[in-house]
């Protein structure tokens, strides 16, 4: 992927890249690790029953390797030489979504998340793309306050995710990147 315009942030040692196919089973472990330990509680038990790392890697390896769009990224968040975490976008009619945006939980208060973040935000303006979106469980505050702290803020839309043995409550979240979003408004800007 070219991205000339992306500001990769980080050390040597610490950085956000864009995603290499040979990162896809890092990938899924990250995804794995995560959603076990951080969101054990709040993913239904099928979803992680169901859990198949080659399967799991092959997907990210296409969505990498082959994505739909220029507008479909997968960045990862490297410490040491080692994946911790990853972010992936696409396209959400005017807006970028950011469809997941996820750190190790061992790797985790170091500022991956923020250096994802930002990765991300720095593409969506070089595509000039002006709102960012992403989908939470209801029940996750870690997420929120750590987007809420970033200048985003719920939309008021809600979705129903369905699984054999469980419903999961999403609400949409959203920045605006041209100074007209929840960050501005908290700063008493028009």
């Amino acid at each position: 992927m070219d991205l000339p315009s992306l500001r990769l942030t980080g050390s040597a040692d610490v950085s956000v890249r864009p995603a290499r196919p040979e990162d896809a089973a890092s990938i899924a472990r990250v995804q794995l690790v995560t959603w076990r330990t951080a969101f054990g509680r709040l993913l239904p038990a099928d979803v992680l029953a169901a859990w198949d790392d080659t399967a799991a890697a092959e997907t990210w390896r296409a969505a990498i390797a082959a994505p739909p769009s220029p507008a479909h990224t997968v960045l990862v968040a490297v410490d040491a030489g080692t994946v911790v975490g990853f972010a992936a976008t696409a396209p959400d009619g005017d807006a970028r979504e950011v469809t997941v945006l996820l750190v190790e939980p061992r790797w985790g208060r170091r500022g991956h998340g923020s250096r994802l973040l930002a990765a991300v935000t720095d593409l969506a303006r070089a595509a000039e793309v002006s709102t960012l979106t992403t989908w939470l469980a209801e029940q996750d505050t870690v997420t929120s306050r750590f987007l809420e702290a970033a200048g985003w803020a719920p939309q008021g839309a809600v979705r129903l995710l369905e699984s054999a043995d469980d419903v999961v409550r999403q609400l949409c979240w959203h920045t605006r990147l041209d100074g007209d979003g929840p960050a501005a408004e908290r700063e008493g800007k028009p």
